[in-house]
């Protein structure tokens, strides 16, 4: 298995023969070199959103045009974009369960909020979310964009992830504080990769303090199209 950052909350997970793009964002990036841009998404065969602000969804649409890949995400906008723009979807909710070809993939609840900016203003297609992904005998918690929740305890108890992808650069979502507190409260993780931060001034620049919090994970702190191999 390959875990790849793409800088922010967009990573390439390379797991049953899938190549899983998550929240892929390329253009305007500015974690992620325009040089990298090709290799970042080549040999990927799904794309998976987790919502639909700008920094998450803004290349799906394209990318999934290009490569002809389909997008697995939250039924309505799903559905919307099938309908409208003519794309292959996965559209599923919260509690389902998609195989996609050896790799299962659940999609949980998070709590944050979902919109596109339009001329006539924000247009709120569905709901935010985030996906456990199990395969190769791992089960990967990729948070999305979320707070602590209490339902992070029943994610545990049913999937239990040894593997946590967590946003922790604060303003938007979880800080580090808070995000370590997730993990040690309601998870068990072997590895955990922060996201979701760096990228602005206004976020977290360091994992420092998600290190010191969980002496018994292995918290890697990821450097873009740097592959981390479990």
């Amino acid at each position: 298995m390959k875990i790849t950052w793409l800088g922010h909350a967009s990573f390439r997970i390379e797991i049953g023969g899938q190549v899983l793009l998550i929240d892929p964002w390329l253009e305007g990036n500015p974690m992620l070199p325009a040089e990298s841009h090709d290799a970042a998404i080549a040999g990927a065969t799904h794309i998976l959103l987790t919502h639909a602000h700008f920094d998450h969804v803004q290349d799906v649409l394209p990318i999934a045009r290009t490569r002809k890949l389909p997008i697995v995400g939250q039924f309505d906008l799903m559905s919307y974009w099938e309908e409208h723009e003519h794309m292959t979807t996965l559209g599923f909710n919260k509690g389902g369960t998609l195989d996609l070809g050896g790799v299962q993939v659940t999609m949980v609840h998070a709590v944050h909020s979902t919109s596109f900016g339009t001329d006539k203003g924000p247009d709120v297609p569905g709901t935010e979310c985030g996906y456990m992904i199990a395969g190769e005998g791992h089960t990967i918690y990729v948070s999305g964009d979320t707070d602590v929740m209490a339902d992070m305890k029943v994610f545990h108890d049913l999937h239990a992830p040894d593997i946590g992808i967590l946003c922790a650069g604060g303003h938007f979502t979880m800080d580090m504080r808070r995000a370590a507190y997730a993990a040690k409260t309601f998870f068990d993780f072997k590895t955990v990769i922060p996201c979701h931060y760096r990228t602005f001034d206004f976020l977290e620049q360091s994992a420092d303090t998600l290190v010191e919090a969980l002496p018994g994970a292995d918290v890697i702190e990821p450097e873009v199209m740097t592959p981390i191999e479990i």
